[in-house]
């Protein structure tokens, strides 16, 4: 079933970055100088059709990605690192590395 899954999930990835790319930005400046009204999709753009076929594709991605997430689920094996040894080890406090110790006073000089 993973693999089912994992399968669409791809195919749907793959397609919707390519209708996200098919689809045109907003058109600005570039329409003074003559471009714009000479797409494939017509004058107005593929806006209903590529977006409609973006979202159901995006819909699908929300979908595999949910899914996968509760098939692969967050299983506790008997063999995890974390579940092994009987007992509780607690750290032990730590020495100070460095002491510190007034120095020792010098001798006062001897008066001659």
């Amino acid at each position: 079933m993973q693999t089912l899954v994992i399968t669409v999930h791809v195919i749907a990835c793959v397609f919707l970055i390519i209708f996200v790319l098919l689809q045109s930005g907003k058109e600005d400046m570039g329409v003074i100088f003559g471009g714009g009204s000479g797409s494939v999709f017509g004058s107005t753009g593929a806006g209903g059709m590529l977006a409609k076929i973006t979202a159901f594709l995006a819909a699908i991605f929300l979908v595999t990605s949910l899914s996968y997430n509760v098939l692969s689920g967050n299983r506790i094996s008997d063999e995890s690192v974390m579940l092994k040894g009987d007992t509780i080890i607690t750290p032990e406090a730590e020495k100070p590395a460095v002491t510190f110790e007034e120095p020792a006073k010098p001798a006062a000089p001897k008066a001659e």
